[in-house]
């Protein structure tokens, strides 16, 4: 099974995708994962990427997509693949329809986490985590249970994301519904488009997800 994981940062797509790799054995295929991986290990395509990059210059469409039938060639034809952010285009979206049908593989589900923007701005711009070992925590929702004190190293030393502010993440939010306009009417039509309430609990959009891709 393939499918696309749509929603804008901070709605959970990285937490869900990585249930679903840890339940159904699927790969989770992220272009920002898969750029760093290929530069790292010097592939055809990551050196091209890297050369570009250097240049100060966007990966193009083509890079990405030789890097995407990469993954997908090295996974095999038993794995399902969860799209993370790609496609962004209509092109993306076409070039991918070609790269899957070249395997022998097709979309099955475009899964988008419906959030509300004031709501998902409370949730990301309070997030901190422990500079030691990592711990996530939120000043509203999950504050250690000792004060300045990590649950789980004990370190009181904690970090914020430089951009978890307002400004930024209301930006991201505009990028996303720009992004994602110009892809979801194409697989609309298709009637693969199911949309989950990505305020809910953690676990209720698991069980939403799950029913989608047994179904």
């Amino acid at each position: 099974m393939n499918i696309i994981l749509l929603g804008p940062p901070g709605a959970g797509k990285g937490t869900q995708a990585q249930r679903l790799v840890e339940k159904f054995g699927m790969r989770q295929l992220s272009t920002g994962d898969m750029l760093r991986a290929a530069v790292k290990a010097g592939t055809p395509v990551g050196l091209q990427a890297k050369a570009v990059m250097e240049r100060g210059e966007l990966v193009s469409d083509e890079i990405v997509s030789a890097l995407i039938g990469e993954e997908l060639d090295a996974m095999g034809t038993e794995a399902g693949a969860i799209f993370d952010g790609y496609p962004r285009t209509a092109a993306q979206a076409e070039s991918l329809d070609g790269i899957l049908a070249a395997r022998g593989r097709k979309l099955d589900h475009v899964i988008e986490l419906d959030v509300d923007e004031d709501a998902l701005v409370e949730r990301i711009t309070g997030r901190f985590t422990c500079a030691n070992c990592g711990k996530g925590y939120h000043d509203k929702f999950e504050q250690p249970r000792q004060l300045g004190v990590c649950d789980k190293c004990g370190s009181t030393e904690f970090k914020r994301r430089p951009d978890d502010n307002e400004e930024t993440v209301r930006t991201r939010m505009a990028e996303y519904r720009a992004k994602t306009a110009p892809i979801l009417p194409i697989y609309e039509a298709r009637g693969i488009v199911t949309r989950v309430n990505g305020m809910a609990e953690m676990d209720h959009v698991t069980a939403a997800i799950e029913r989608i891709i047994k179904s």
